[in-house]
């Protein structure tokens, strides 16, 4: 028999195997007690949380002919069945592979049939998110109205690229990042087993670098377990994972702090000719740095010695929090420029000789990397806050009961949006038809930066729940930043639900971009076509 992976040989076949996620074994044994299992699920969670594991122990309980407390027993027929892949009740699709409308209406037939030995076809759709947008509607009606004999299991990393019609017709669990703690104890487990040899360090940086994810620490494991006789240390697990020794990771980050460029570029170039990775040495100092930030403000870390430790202090009582604040921004922006850039070595070690430079650390000096970024659009809300203040005080001026009246039209609209109370809408008809008039009212209520930004655009609402607008003339960058703040979002939702008398979701379409693909599909068909024509 062949070599089998560490994740898979240890994938648990019960509830109680499963590394955490407690509050959602203990749901769905309880649902599997009380026979009140539903049609439909969505898993949503990190890579590696045990999603699909808790789909196929699902889809084996529901079908098991000897469950055990809501486990299923593993040793019947059914049971043996799913495990080796013989059954074909339970049918796993990937979606990222399988994700056309055709996919989906192969389903939609083969739901009417009956299971062939098992109580209920359960289906379990891997990476849901890449189902194509056709496909998604051809599974509505289904997922809502499945027969009898038919369960749904979805499961997904991005539930926000899923419809909201698929999301309300699905009982949703979220898989939460599995702790540094339980990562630990399954490692310890797995190593016993498999008689491997291994530090208590090595198991926690394992651990911290799988990020929450019980697949991603076995396969670095796996990836360390080379030689059976050899212990597994700290320096074995960064060795064959790339990421520089932390001696390095300090003298670099010290050598910064001291404005000791000549030391820094020379530590630079050890760590490259040792075969670490640019990238991964940036993201370690940006780590590094936030250890540092951590320490100085709680004097508490993680994953180091106590020389380590002591070292961490001796930086944090030479810099100020902001400095350090200012130094993960500006490594951010190194990091950022180097994923774009074919002289990756170039960009890092400029980037560190200006990193030594006094005037680019300190932030009263020089503003940080991360506060230029932002210096237009806040020079441009400062102005639009100032005029949005004079028509306020205009507006109050004008007369005592107008302002009573406001304030107790506002009252009202506060109170509905606490008591979540159903309110008559503001507006008839279609969200297009006023749209105009809604747009003025946010200059009337003095919010400027909102009305200039959505001055001249069309609205349409593509269904019962979404709503689209337009940029005729296309999105300038100030008005997709501010667009996209999740505050000027929510007031805008607001704002239509108060017009509307409903919920809908807001989606932004820019027209110049609209127009650009819709030349470059012309230009395809026209390659493609071989016509002669002539462009007037």
């Amino acid at each position: 028999m062949g070599y089998t992976a560490l994740y898979r040989k240890f994938r648990p076949t019960k509830f109680s195997e499963i590394v955490g996620q407690e509050h959602i074994k203990r749901t769905l044994k309880n649902q599997l007690l009380s026979d009140r299992v539903g049609h439909a699920y969505l898993f949503n969670g990190g890579r590696g949380t045990g999603k699909t594991t808790t789909a196929k122990i699902l889809a084996r309980a529901v079908n098991c002919l000897n469950p055990k407390d809501g486990e299923p027993c593993n040793e019947c027929e059914i049971c043996k069945g799913a495990l080796d892949g013989s059954l074909t009740d339970i049918i796993e699709m990937d979606a990222a592979s399988n994700n056309s409308v055709e996919d989906v209406r192969s389903i939609r037939e083969a739901v009417n049939f009956l299971p062939t030995k098992a109580k209920y076809r359960v289906y379990i759709i891997d990476e849901v998110h890449m189902l194509s947008t056709g496909a998604f509607n051809a599974l509505l009606k289904t997922l809502e109205e499945p027969p009898e004999h038919v369960k749904f299991i979805l499961a997904t990393t991005e539930p926000q690229k899923l419809p909201a019609t698929i999301l309300s017709r699905c009982q949703r669990f979220d898989f939460k990042r599995i702790s540094d703690e339980d990562i630990i104890k399954d490692l310890e487990y797995v190593c016993q087993e498999s008689d491997i040899k291994i530090t208590k360090g090595a198991l926690k940086l394992i651990a911290v670098l799988a990020e929450g994810g019980m697949r991603d620490a076995l396969s670095i494991l796996e990836r360390c377990n080379q030689e059976e006789s050899d212990e597994i240390d700290e320096d074995k697990v960064k060795d064959l994972i790339g990421i520089p020794k932390t001696v390095y990771i300090h003298n670099i980050v010290e050598q910064i702090v001291k404005q000791e460029v000549e030391n820094t570029l020379n530590t630079l170039q050890e760590i490259i000719d040792d075969g670490k990775d640019s990238n991964q040495l940036v993201w370690e100092m940006i780590k590094y740095v936030k250890d540092i930030l951590l320490y100085k403000s709680t004097e508490k870390t993680e994953m180091y010695n106590k020389e380590e430790i002591e070292k961490i202090k001796n930086i944090s009582e030479k810099v100020s929090k902001q400095e350090l604040i200012d130094l993960i921004c500006n490594l951010s922006e190194i990091e950022n420029n180097m994923k774009l850039s074919t002289q990756k070595l170039i960009l890092l070690q400029t980037g560190l000789i200006k990193l030594c430079n006094k005037e680019s650390v300190k932030k009263e000096d020089n503003p940080s990397n991360c506060d230029r970024e932002n210096t237009q659009n806040s020079d441009l809300e400062r102005r639009v806050t100032k005029i949005e203040n004079f028509l306020r005080a205009g507006n109050f001026a004008k007369a005592k009961n107008s302002e009573t009246k406001n304030s107790e039209q506002e009252g009202n609209v506060q109170l509905e949006k606490k008591s979540n109370i159903t309110h008559k809408p503001k507006y008839q008809g279609k969200t297009q038809d006023y749209w105009p008039k809604l747009v003025e009212d946010f200059k009337a209520n003095g919010k400027m930066l909102m009305y200039i930004n959505l001055a001249g655009t069309v609205a349409r609402e593509t269904d019962d729940m979404t709503l689209e607008i337009e940029f005729p003339n296309g999105m300038s960058k100030v008005a997709k930043d501010f667009l996209a703040r999740p505050d000027t979002k929510q007031n805008l939702r607001e704002t239509i639900h108060l017009a509307c008398g409903k919920e809908m979701q807001i989606k932004f379409v820019d027209d110049n971009l609209k127009r650009k693909e819709q030349a470059n599909e012309f230009e395809k068909f026209m390659e493609e076509s071989q016509l002669p024509f002539h462009v007037i």
